[in-house]
């Protein structure tokens, strides 16, 4: 993955507009590894192949950034993002990483489900 390039991810944002995409969105603040602090309270939130249909979509912000996809009857959102990756199968892979270099973020979009 690279750092996020507006431009670069806008692009592929309007691509997806107006055509049924899969999206993957997963948050975590340590989720993975309460185990080692017990005081430490860990929340996430989990969602994969939720098929939807956004007619708008929008990257913001300068660093780390925001994307919100507006469908039918609201927002898909996601904020925190860092770095980017188009693969192979065109899936727009976009991740948010903290200060240690854990993931806290993910939002992915593509044509075809995830496997």
């Amino acid at each position: 993955m690279q750092l996020i390039e507006t431009s670069r991810v806008q692009e592929a944002i309007n691509g997806f507009a107006n055509k049924d995409v899969y999206i993957h969105l997963e948050t975590t603040n340590g989720a993975y590894a309460s185990h080692h602090d017990q005081a430490f309270f860990s929340a996430g939130a989990y969602i994969r192949n939720a098929l939807v249909r956004y007619e708008l979509g929008k990257i913001t912000g300068n660093g780390p950034f925001r994307v919100g996809l507006k469908i039918n009857l609201g927002w898909i959102y996601a904020e925190g993002l860092t770095h980017f990756e188009i693969d192979e199968e065109n899936h727009l892979l976009l991740a948010g990483h903290d200060y240690n270099g854990k993931l806290a973020v993910a939002l992915e979009i593509s044509s075809t489900p995830f496997k």
